[in-house]
């Protein structure tokens, strides 16, 4: 008796499970390359009807186009009202843009190009992939044109869950070379330390004669002009370290055999030692020039200023 009520139940259970109606999902978020039926409704099986969207785009399908799918597969759906409708959505990511230019940096250099070059690749929009999936860039037929450098190649990309793409590339390569600028703001007279500039590669197009291009031409100098952050120094707005300050107050000398006289003077200007430096005698006011010798002393020859016997 038991096995025969078990047997009824089951009749009855079955037909009532396969006439459950389906129900749309409000979207579908999908993460392989197929879309399912399973994707747009609820209480439907796994079976694929569709390629999926590329990677980073989206389609819609209104209520006549959910209709059909559903009479197909032989779904048992009805539209609630005229308006019902599914985002169909693959997220992605964009190749980041740096790995298309190291890429191709790397097959220009096998064409002679320098490796340390700016790429050019005006209207680039990158490709997109599968979120989170692994890729791989090649470049293939990469061709260039002299003068100017200019180059066309294409872009192949290989990624998990997408067909092979392909993207013509053209654009130009630029040759940089090495500029020293500052780290921070530095004001006139600061002896630039370790961690007040860097190296930084720019256009070679834009940077003026004479900027320096080595740590070690700036490193321990004295500047002789304010510097901006990201601003390159010149050779000439650098000095060794000035040992006389401008407007300070100096030892004048003047030694010759058996002489050895001093004065106080102000100095009009900076000076690092052996430079010249133009010095007011504070007891007669005239200006004379010297050379700075030591710290606040400079040396003046014979015969330019009335001195005082030490």
């Amino acid at each position: 008796m038991r096995r025969r009520a078990l047997a009824t139940l089951l009749a009855l259970a079955a037909p009532a499970a396969a006439s459950e109606p389906a129900m749309l999902r409000p979207h579908a978020l999908l993460e392989g390359d197929t879309l399912r039926l399973s994707d747009l409704f609820e209480n439907a099986p796994d079976t694929v009807i569709a390629a999926a969207p590329q990677p980073g785009r989206r389609m819609v399908l209104e209520t006549q186009n959910l209709l059909n799918i559903a009479r197909r597969h032989g779904l048992a759906w009805r539209p609630l009202t005229a308006a019902d409708r599914i985002v169909v959505e693959r997220p992605g990511r964009p190749v980041p843009r740096p790995e298309i230019e190291a890429v191709l940096r790397d097959e220009l250099a096998r064409q002679g190009i320098e490796a340390e070059t700016e790429i050019e690749l005006p209207g680039l929009v990158p490709p997109m992939i599968p979120a989170g999936s692994w890729f791989q860039l090649a470049i293939e037929g990469a061709s260039v044109e002299q003068p100017g450098a200019r180059f066309q190649a294409t872009l192949v990309v290989l990624a998990d869950g997408m067909a092979t793409q392909r993207l013509r590339l053209a654009g130009r390569a630029v040759t940089t070379v090495p500029v020293v600028v500052a780290t921070r703001r530095l004001a006139l007279g600061e002896i630039v330390g370790r961690n007040d500039a860097r190296l930084l590669r720019m256009r070679a197009e834009r940077v003026r004669p004479g900027h320096a291009q080595q740590l070690e031409q700036v490193v321990g100098q004295e500047l002789r002009r304010p510097m901006a952050v990201d601003q390159g120094f010149a050779v000439v707005d650098l000095g060794p370290l000035s040992i006389v300050l401008k407007n300070a107050l100096v030892t004048l000398l003047l030694e010759s055999p058996g002489i050895s006289l001093t004065a106080q003077g102000r100095a009009l200007e900076a000076a690092a030692r052996g430079a010249s430096v133009p010095v007011m005698n504070l007891a007669s006011r005239s200006i004379v020039e010297g050379v700075a010798v030591a710290p606040g002393r400079v040396r003046v020859a014979m015969g330019t200023i009335p001195m005082a016997a030490r």
